[in-house]
């Protein structure tokens, strides 16, 4: 177990991880996959006589396996995870149109009792 040397600290932010520690997580991958590579091609040279068609798979992993891990190690660093968005965007307005017209007032004559028919 590790021992802690100062106060424990909470990550509370969408930072990346420094590139420090993301080069030791590639450097470790890519000594894993090293590993098994050596394992496989010593597992290769072993089993050559005794158990052929192990021996060939073996052989095809010790092959193939440092394209794959070279690879990996250059991956590149992790996206940030993605947060909420501390955007909010405006509410949309309808866009100012043309006011809508006004009932035109019928032309006729004016005045007092005008176009009113004397009653009987």
């Amino acid at each position: 177990m590790r021992k802690q040397s100062g106060p424990e600290v909470f990550r509370i932010t969408g930072a990346r991880q420094g590139l420090a520690d993301d080069v030791r997580g590639r450097q470790r991958r890519y000594i894993i996959s090293m590993s098994v590579r050596t394992v496989s091609v010593v597992l290769a040279a072993t089993l050559w006589n005794v158990e052929r068609h192990v021996a060939v798979v073996a052989l095809a992993l010790g092959v193939l396996l440092p394209y794959v891990a070279v690879v990996i190690a250059n991956a590149g660093r992790e996206n940030a995870p993605s947060l909420p968005s501390t955007f909010v965007p405006a509410p949309m307005r309808p866009a100012l149109g043309t006011a809508p017209a006004e009932p035109a007032a019928e032309p006729g004559p004016t005045g007092r009792g005008a176009g009113t028919r004397p009653a009987d």
